[in-house]
Formats: C-alpha cells, sequence, structure tokens
C-alpha cells in the first residue's frame, strides 16, 4: 500500500470551500499548542487577537491602514504571477515610490514654486507610479531581450532600492532638525493623502480602483486576453501571434507601478516623510496574499484585508497577553503554512494504491541447440 497524489481533473466545489476552512481550523490547532506549552491560555489568546484586530473601530481602522500596502502590492505581483513572470521585487518597487514621492514632495515645491499646491499630491502619485514602472521595466527588459532569470534580477534588485532608500535617510536628506533619528524633514501638508477615517487614508479607494481596473483588463480585453494565454500556455500564444516580450514589459509597468504606489501611500498618507520602517516586508508578503487569493483582484483586496488583522492581531497579544513578539511571528508562519500547504490538496487528491507481493517471473527455458556435425 502507497500513498500517492493525484491531480484533479476538476476541481470540486466543496474542495474549494473545505481545504480551506480546515486548514485554518489546523493551524488554530498548532497554535494552540504551542501557546499552552508556553503558559498561554490559547482561546485567551485568541479572542485577544480578534479583539486587537476586529473588536473596535480604532482596532478596525488600524487593519484597513496595514491593510492598504499589501493590497497594492498584492494587486501587483498577481497580475504579474497571472503571466508567469515571477515578479519578486515588490518590496524594492515599493521602496522606490517612497524615494520618489519624498524627493518631488521636498525638492519640488522649492524648485518650483510657480506650481499650484493642489497639483503636487497628484504628481507625487504619478511619479511615484512612474518611477516604480520604470524600476520593473529593467528586469523585464532583461527577460524580454536577454532571456534573464526575472527571479533572480527583482530579487535583487530589492536589495538596490532598498539600500538606496537607506543611504538617503541616514545621510543627504536627513532631517538636521531630527535628534539625530534617521528620516527625512516632514512633508508640506499639501502634500498628505486625505484621510477618510482614522488613520485610514485614500489609498484605500486606490486599491479599490486597482482591483476593479485589473479585473476589467483581465476578463474584458483584449491585452487581458493575451495575459492568461501567454499565462496558460506560452507556445500557443506565440503560435497565435501574441508578442510575449511587449507584453511582459507593459505587465511590469503596471505592476512595478501599483507597487510603488504602495510606498508613496505609505509616505504620504501615515509617516509624512522618509524614515525607517518603510520596507517591513509587505512586498514579499504580498506574494502568500496574491497566492492565497488564487490571483484574483477581488480575493486579493479580501485575503489582504484578513492578513493584515493577523498582524495588527499578532503585534495586540503582545501587549494583552504579554507574549514575546517572536511568539506572534510563529502563530502567523503557522497559519500561513497550513493554509498554503492546504493549498495543495484543493488541485491534487491523496489516493492509495495497492502493492501486492512482487510477482517473480520463472527463468525462461533455456533452449539447447543441436550440436551442428564438425566436418
Amino acid at each position: 500500500m502507497r500513498v500517492v497524489f493525484e491531480k484533479r481533473l476538476e476541481v470540486p466545489r466543496v474542495a474549494l470551500i473545505l481545504v480551506p476552512i480546515v486548514s485554518l481550523l489546523l493551524a488554530l490547532l498548532f497554535g494552540a499548542i504551542l501557546l499552552a506549552a508556553v503558559g498561554a491560555p490559547p482561546l485567551e489568546t485568541y479572542r485577544a487577537m480578534l479583539v486587537g484586530a476586529f473588536g473596535s473601530s480604532y482596532a478596525l481602522s488600524e487593519t484597513l491602514v496595514k491593510a492598504i500596502p499589501l493590497m497594492l502590492t498584492g494587486l501587483a505581483v498577481s497580475i504579474a504571477f497571472r503571466m508567469l513572470f515571477w515578479n519578486i521585487g515588490a518590496e524594492g518597487q515599493l521602496a522606490m515610490g517612497g524615494f520618489a514621492a519624498a524627493g518631488i514632495a521636498l525638492f519640488g515645491p522649492p524648485a518650483f514654486p510657480w506650481i499650484p499646491q493642489a497639483l503636487w499630491l497628484p504628481l507625487i502619485i504619478v511619479g511615484g507610479f512612474l518611477v516604480g514602472a520604470l524600476w520593473g521595466l529593467i528586469p523585464a527588459m532583461l527577460k524580454a531581450y536577454l532571456r534573464v532569470n526575472e527571479i533572480i534580477t527583482t530579487l535583487m534588485f530589492n536589495y538596490i532600492a532598498i539600500l538606496w532608500v537607506e543611504y538617503l535617510f541616514y545621510g543627504p536628506w536627513k532631517d538636521p532638525k531630527g535628534f539625530g533619528f534617521p528620516g527625512t524633514a516632514p512633508f508640506p501638508e499639501y502634500t498628505w493623502l486625505p484621510r477618510l477615517v482614522g488613520r485610514v487614508h485614500i489609498g484605500l479607494l486606490f486599491a479599490l480602483v486597482a482591483a476593479f481596473a485589473i479585473w476589467l483588463i483581465l476578463g474584458r480585453t483584449k491585452w487581458g486576453y493575451e495575459i492568461r494565454l501567454i499565462g496558460e500556455n506560452p507556445a500557443a500564444a506565440r503560435y497565435a501571434g501574441i508578442s510575449i516580450s511587449r507584453n511582459i514589459l507593459l505587465v511590469m509597468i503596471l505592476s512595478g507601478g501599483l507597487a510603488a504606489l504602495a510606498g508613496v501611500t505609505e509616505v504620504t498618507g501615515i509617516s509624512h516623510r522618509l524614515q525607517q520602517g518603510l520596507t517591513v516586508g509587505n512586498g514579499f508578503t504580498a506574494i502568500i496574499v496574491a497566492w492565497l487569493a488564487k490571483l484574483n483582484p477581488w480575493g486579493v483586496l479580501l485575503v489582504a484585508f484578513f492578513l493584515a488583522g493577523l498582524l495588527v492581531g499578532g503585534d495586540q497579544i503582545q501587549i494583552t497577553m504579554g507574549l514575546p513578539a517572536s511568539m506572534a511571528l510563529v502563530l502567523q508562519g503557522a497559519i500561513f503554512f497550513f493554509i498554503l500547504g492546504g493549498d495543495i490538496f484543493t488541485r491534487y487528491r491523496l489516493r492509495l494504491i495497492r502493492t501486492g507481493p512482487a510477482v517473480i517471473a520463472p527463468p525462461a527455458a533455456t533452449i539447447e541447440q543441436p550440436e551442428t556435425a564438425s566436418r
């Protein structure tokens, strides 16, 4: 008897519902065992996480604040993944968006005082998008024209962008009035994103519009059809006369721009300056968001919201339950592991194959050759 994974020819609807639920329950059970091992009451800890993330208007607003960059970066990588272009560089593209926004906000108004204040925020948003698009375009061109592996290039570009931004707010852009803390001077107030409620800014509307645009592109346009066909069957797309190189460039312009928009919203909507804490891993977490959402733009918004709740709730149990930060990260990692691992059972099923005793074939009969008469 042996166990094999067999690919499902058609994914049943019940599997799409039950597998994530069972995976989440197993993750919570595993987390409860860990919590009990360190002396923390599991039910009380989970309750504190829920209350900390969704239990009040303040908690809900903080969850939305945390969700906005996850939504934008999740949408960014999902459209690239849809075409099988593995954009692992959303973190760096986010950093470049923050860099562009800071540069325009700090040095644009003094250099061009004749531009009305009301125009600076749109200029910052467009400028950040374009810088992120250009940053994403470099590995796209390497892939399209030189066949350089995009996983390596986009990953390496993360470190270049992150270290470049750190150099700026630790060095030439550091605020001389900042009491030695790393960070730029505050942006002018007319470059701040308007807020909807609490700390929730209009970056949430950007994410909603971006999700609708991607849904419209993928499902209702010729370009979206080309993206889907390249992702499903590149050979058929090439046979149909679709330019894969051109689509790689266009998709990465959109992907890099959306990821950069997450950086723009963080510095203009939350911190109002370029400082440490811009790159906290949202670009990497976006990969998990995109896969859990099955690359569906509306699913990305939903998964990003609940994942942000998990992150905010994890911070809360450090305060209310006195648990170390590492314990909150372990709980988050367990949930990620079980949900992503359980996704295998959506596309595959376990099958038991009976293996009987090996049948040994009898030796082949040897036919004696008649002796030839010797002359």
